[in-house]
């Protein structure tokens, strides 16, 4: 049987590494390694070409059977977006202090082999590429500028900051490209360190430009109104949703929520408030780790101890997904999050966890969810599973397709399944998991709120600042209220919904349609509904969009 959808979308991985080998290095294909793309405006003109002609191949093409029509769909539908979004003048504009294409230069070097001679000339070479790849970036900011594309003043300030951050300009992480060479061998260690420094400047010299040049043309505003904010939320999805109805959504899950924890932290303190049980776990001293070192241990054995117990059990995990790497980030910018395995698993899955300057405790209360988030049940197991499917996904499904509300609502659902399957029964773990959950149900509130301009309704479940109009003060003042985070992440998280709309929201709503699908099968089954089955059968569709989604899964 010929396959053309699954052949020309496998051309198109091929292509696209070739003209970004940043996104080759991330999903493991080989020979890009001393390269960086052309982010000037041609190079951006040669990538939108791609999507645009792929996009009109594929569209052309009649599947083979029902597996190639999920995939055709799947791959209109995001590649379509990714068009999308050129069109808007989003792509090449946009920048966050989460999402750039400065921060993807940077990320790179993370996931770059060390073990030998030919690993580190990749990385040599690839550092002596920067100030190119960085002087086209700065030529394509200022045209979009010019042309009015601009981010937040916000967002480029504190780009900025960051920039600084990453070439020991200030904070206490130090030069990140000297700190990276450090260890490269002896005899190669002289050229690694002078290309070091030279893109250590390179990046320097891009946040001169950013507070120059870009601070001050920035939007004064950080909502970027519905029209942009629907189209970020269909990318982010894959879904068109009621944001007024989300809106709703979130104060009636928060609240929810909140009743939770404060049953929970009386479960800690009896008669105590949730600030007592929160105060008493920060004072345990075997739930500090002590160091980032530490932290890193024990999210190691954490993950270890978790997939040892879940295979064969809850999920049948294949040999190559059995390795998952827990690593601290060298970078002090907050955040966590996780990276696929090659396509030969020769770079295993990997965690990693970031903490800000400030961060002064190391609490496996708070983050045991995480563990679970990024790791098993979560993103480890649904894209380390499907890169092992090469026997039902084709290869742009396993190594390129992503959507964040299918991605990041399986990993909130992996946090609600361990909570079902007990792994929750420490209360204070339990606490810190409710704590995210109210967390992220709190952001779904705040990123449409600030993005649509609306009010905050006058009947809320907390009584807190009825009718007010939302801003990015009232966005902190409110996640302050309703999270245990230190204020310095904290911080960084605002900071990201106000300059990454519509993406904080694709956690719960995604967890919203993973739970109702689930709810769905069981009644369609009743006593024969397999839980692992379900599990198996929904990871092995690969990503789609929610829509998509909950038809396939209406399938089951």
């Amino acid at each position: 049987m010929t396959r053309l959808v699954d052949a020309r979308t496998d051309r198109y991985v091929e292509e696209l590494a070739a003209l970004d080998p940043l996104t080759a290095t991330q999903i493991g294909v080989p020979g890009h390694e001393h390269a960086l793309p052309d982010l000037s405006p041609d190079g951006f003109d040669a990538r939108d070409e791609l999507h645009r002609r792929a996009l009109a191949d594929v569209r052309a093409l009649t599947p083979a059977d029902e597996r190639e029509a999920v995939a055709r769909e799947a791959f209109l539908e995001r590649v379509g977006l990714v068009v999308e979004r050129t069109d808007a003048g989003v792509d090449r504009s946009e920048m966050s202090v989460i999402s750039s294409h400065a921060h993807a230069v940077r990320e790179v070097f993370d996931v770059m082999p060390t073990g030998t001679a030919e690993d580190w000339e990749a990385i040599g070479a690839r550092l002596a590429a920067v100030p190119d790849a960085l002087a086209g970036l700065e030529r394509t900011l200022r045209e979009e500028a010019a042309a009015g594309r601009v981010s937040a003043r916000r967002q480029y300030v504190e780009v900025a900051r960051q920039l600084r951050g990453w070439t020991g300009q200030e904070g206490r992480a130090g030069d990140y490209f000297a700190t990276l060479v450090a260890d490269g061998p002896d005899a190669q260690r002289p050229a690694l360190e002078r290309a070091a420094a030279r893109a250590s400047e390179a990046f320097a010299a891009l946040g001169r430009t950013i507070e120059t040049e870009l601070v001050p043309r920035g939007r004064e505003v950080d909502g970027v109104g519905r029209d942009a904010y629907a189209l970020a939320s269909r990318y982010f999805l894959g879904a068109t949703v009621d944001l007024e109805e989300a809106y709703a959504w979130g104060w009636e899950e928060l609240a929810r929520i909140d009743a939770d924890q404060r049953a929970t932290a009386r479960r800690i303190v009896p008669g105590g408030s949730l600030e007592d049980a929160v105060a008493a776990l920060d004072a345990d001293p075997a739930r500090d780790c002590g160091s980032r070192e530490a932290f890193q241990d024990w999210m190691q054995q954490r993950s270890d101890e978790i997939l040892a117990s879940f295979d064969g059990v809850h999920f049948d995990i294949a040999e190559p997904l059995r390795t998952l790497r827990c690593r601290v980030a060298p970078t002090h910018d907050g955040g966590a999050w996780y990276v696929p395995p090659s396509d030969d698993f020769s770079r295993p899955g990997t965690m990693w966890f970031s903490f800000t300057d400030d961060h002064e405790r190391y609490s496996t209360w708070r983050e045991t969810t995480t563990v679970f988030h990024e790791g098993v049940p979560g993103h480890h197991l649904q894209c380390a599973q499907a890169v092992h499917r090469a026997d039902l996904l084709n290869r742009w499904q396993r190594l390129l397709c992503w959507v964040s509300g299918h991605g990041e609502g399986w990993a909130l659902y992996a946090e609600r399944l361990m909570d079902d399957l007990g792994y929750f029964e420490d209360a204070g773990d339990r606490l810190g998991f409710l704590d995210m959950q109210g967390f992220r149900a709190a952001r779904v509130i705040v990123d449409i709120g600030v993005h649509l301009g609306l009010e905050v309704p006058r009947d809320n479940p907390f009584g807190w600042r009825p009718g007010e109009r939302w801003d990015a003060d009232l966005a902190l003042e409110f996640m302050r209220a309703h999270s245990r985070m230190d204020d310095g992440s904290l911080r960084f998280e605002v900071n990201r919904y106000l300059g990454w709309p519509g993406q904080a929201p694709s956690y719960k709503l995604g967890e919203r349609i993973w739970l109702g699908a689930r709810d769905a099968a069981r009644a369609r089954h009743g006593a024969a509904f397999d839980l692992k089955a379900f599990h198996t059968a929904a990871l092995d569709l690969g990503a789609l969009g929610l829509d998509p989604l909950t038809d396939a899964l209406a399938r089951l």
